[in-house]
């Protein structure tokens, strides 16, 4: 086990440098750049003022050199402004020259400024993240829980009316995408022409004092759209486990069907869905995008729209290590959880 880990751990760490070397190139450009520089200081700069923005900062540097600097294994570029004032990645608002350091990259835990919120891009990521971690909890304790029971319920009577109408409802929450369910939902329940607007706090008002009113729908939102579609896998690997041969022998033996569906056959029906539940947690950050968006909840998701719109490379880069550092871990937890779900592989 400890040699699979650290197979794994070598490759997670390849992935997530060809990751996101991928992403440090598109958003580094040169037409990103200009955008960039047109941003911060005027739409209507010449050729010659992008140029006389981006060289002083570092930004004309060749793209594997940007891309050190960046990881923090090489010393920052530092230039100088026309005023004598230091520019450079490593530069902050009111630093001194003797206090800029050297090396300000990933490695260090310096992930760059935000040239859109005019704060260290490590404090804003941090403080989303933690919004979008909240209101992923409860999604995951109410999507995983009931899609559990409803794949349970319908794969053990595989054919029944039960199964065909618990099917049939996930197969309507899946095909339903999120920005659909969402305005749906404040049509109903949050807007005054719905049912006496019954959910009347707002998803911003969630992130100083989440409760029910303000908190239910961004949450059921997302839920249901992964609630189906982890509810038919599961009654999928229920309705084939519920057919083989030693559940049948214990039927004959008179095994009660009770003890039979929790003792030997839940576990076994379980080992395909927990690897879909443990890949709902990437997915859930692309869900939040149009979720936290729709409702204004300024989480992670929020963050990455604001950070794409006023195109703020070091935001984006940030976002996009945040993602990947979910997906691989994500993938890490569901290959050991796998093993020793199916004890066939933990032997081989």
């Amino acid at each position: 086990m400890g040699m699979f880990i650290l197979r794994r751990a070598g490759v997670m760490l390849l992935t997530a440098l060809c990751l996101t070397f991928i992403v440090f190139f598109m958003t580094n450009l040169y037409p990103n750049l200009e955008k960039l520089a047109k941003t911060q200081g005027n739409f209507r700069m010449t050729e010659e003022e992008v140029i006389s923005y981006l060289e002083p900062r570092g930004y004309t540097q060749p793209v594997l050199i940007k891309y050190a600097e960046w990881l923090g294994v090489k010393p920052a570029f530092q230039g100088e402004a026309a005023d004598g004032r230091p520019l450079g990645r490593c530069v902050r608002p009111g630093m001194e020259p003797e206090d800029i350091p050297s090396f300000c990259g990933v490695l260090q835990g310096d992930w760059g400024y935000s040239t859109q919120f005019k704060e260290p891009v490590t404090d804003i990521v941090w403080k989303r993240l933690g919004l979008t971690g909240y209101l992923m909890l409860w999604v995951m304790l109410i999507m995983v829980p009931g899609a559990l029971i409803i794949g349970v319920l319908a794969g053990m009577r595989e054919g029944s009316v039960t199964d065909r109408t618990l099917s049939s409802g996930a197969i309507v929450t899946t095909a339903t995408p999120e920005y659909v369910s969402g305005v749906i939902f404040i049509a109903l329940f949050a807007s005054s022409a719905g049912f006496g607007r019954i959910f009347k706090g707002s998803a911003t008002s969630a992130m100083e004092n989440p409760n029910f009113e303000n908190f239910f729908l961004p949450v059921i939102t997302i839920a249901l759209y992964g609630l189906g579609y982890i509810a038919r896998m599961t009654r999928a690997s229920m309705a084939e486990v519920m057919t083989a041969q030693y559940i049948r022998t214990a039927r004959l033996k008179g095994v009660a069907f009770k003890n039979i569906v929790m003792k030997h056959a839940l576990r076994n029906a379980l080992i395909a869905p927990f690897t879909v539940i443990m890949l709902q947690f990437p997915w859930l950050l692309n869900g939040v995008v149009i979720v936290e968006t729709l409702f204004n909840y300024k989480g992670f998701g929020w963050l990455l729209v604001q950070a794409a719109g006023n195109n703020d490379i070091d935001m984006l880069l940030a976002c996009s290590v945040v993602a990947v550092f979910v997906v691989l871990i994500t993938q890490l937890i569901s290959d050991i959880g796998y093993v020793f779900l199916n004890p066939r592989i933990r032997v081989s």
